[in-house]
């Protein structure tokens, strides 16, 4: 039996990744989550009860409480997916980006250097520290060419800069301390389970609703889409097989424009719970004031794992976004349950002044 610490495990793509790998017999999960705003306990419900499952409600930047888990349940690999994550909410709150992502990962790091100082012989040998950041540290593409693990660091958000930093320490922790870390550098997740804030979720819990669907600026920034079950085997795959010091870009090769996946939503929509009072849902979309420091365009070469490591994506935008609707129109409780507390799908991240 192995046992893996998962950080952040309550959020969108960490809880995926919980549920996912507890369909695996002979693993363990140590789920570590502070329980901020998009952590929520509901998307676990169907394995709380599992004896293979270990909730617990933490900070990362808790030295203490990261070295007691560590020495308690003395785990193979750390997955480290706590983060704050919105873009939109680091232009308003920085603060909190700098410390969930910079100090937080810091700490994490120096929990897991004491611990790993203690390991000898094939439990030395074995573990692994894999931190799961974003392709927006690379910055912002001209029309051409993607990014790869070679292209120079330019974040343009507090967000990408805090994940930036974060990435560089892994890095100096590995060729400092010799660490055995691994990053990943993934596009834009879709799928079950995600906050309402993001693109997608937000624009099928609005079109449900009959409100206007906001597009900032012309729409015409464009992004790499990934189904959040890919990435979830690609974590996986660097895990078991990636090199330590190594960084791996992982994608969809599902590169859309912004207004191109919202009509596309909408058209799916239409075709599977078709408003019959009001007929097609696209004079929904509304386009709005652009967001500040916005890139324009991301693209991931993912030439690397597939060659390396032998993954690929299984999934197309067009059955991923088909599953992703399926699940949040069979969902619909859980998704009024985590829009019940302090957002509920007004703008934000036009740089209020005060931000913490």
């Amino acid at each position: 039996m192995k046992t893996i610490l998962v950080t952040g495990g309550a959020g969108f793509i960490g809880a995926n990744f919980v549920l996912s790998t507890l369909q695996r017999p002979d693993v363990k999960v140590v789920n570590l989550d502070n329980l901020t705003y998009a952590g929520n306990l509901e998307t676990l419900a169907g394995v709380m009860g599992d004896p293979r499952h270990v909730f617990m409600k933490g900070d990362i930047r808790d030295r203490a409480l990261v070295r007691d888990i560590l020495a308690a349940h003395d785990p193979c690999a750390i997955i480290n997916f706590a983060a704050e994550s919105h873009v939109d909410r680091s232009i308003d709150s920085p603060g909190e980006f700098i410390q969930t992502n910079i100090v937080g990962t810091f700490e994490l790091l120096e929990s897991t250097r004491a611990h790993y100082n203690t390991l000898d012989g094939a439990r030395r040998e074995a573990f692994r520290f894999l931190h799961v950041s974003t392709d927006e540290v690379y910055g912002s593409l001209e029309p051409e060419g993607k990014f790869t693990e070679t292209t120079p660091y330019a974040p343009n958000s507090p967000y990408a800069a805090s994940k930036a930093a974060s990435d560089h320490l892994i890095r100096a922790y590995h060729n400092t301390y010799k660490l055995p870390t691994l990053t990943t550098n993934c596009s834009n997740n879709y799928g079950p389970y995600q906050f309402p804030e993001k693109l997608i979720p937000l624009m099928i819990y609005k079109a449900l609703k009959g409100e206007p669907l906001p597009v900032y600026g012309d729409g015409l920034q464009a992004r790499d889409w990934l189904y959040v079950t890919d990435h979830c085997r690609a974590i996986w795959t660097v895990l078991e097989k990636g090199v330590p010091g190594e960084v791996y870009n992982i994608g969809g090769n599902c590169e859309k424009t912004n207004i191109s996946v919202v009509k596309t939503i909408l058209s799916t929509l239409d075709e599977m719970a078709p408003d019959k009072g009001k007929g097609p849902r696209d004079g929904l979309i509304t386009y709005v004031k652009d967001r500040p420091g916005h890139d324009r365009r991301y693209a991931m070469d993912t030439a690397k794992i597939k060659r390396e490591l032998g993954w690929e994506p299984l999934e197309t935008f067009e059955s991923g976004i088909r599953k992703t609707i399926g699940w949040y129109l069979d969902n619909g409780r859980w998704v009024e349950r985590v829009m019940s507390g302090e957002y509920m799908g007004e703008r934000i991240g036009l740089g209020a002044a005060g931000g913490r």
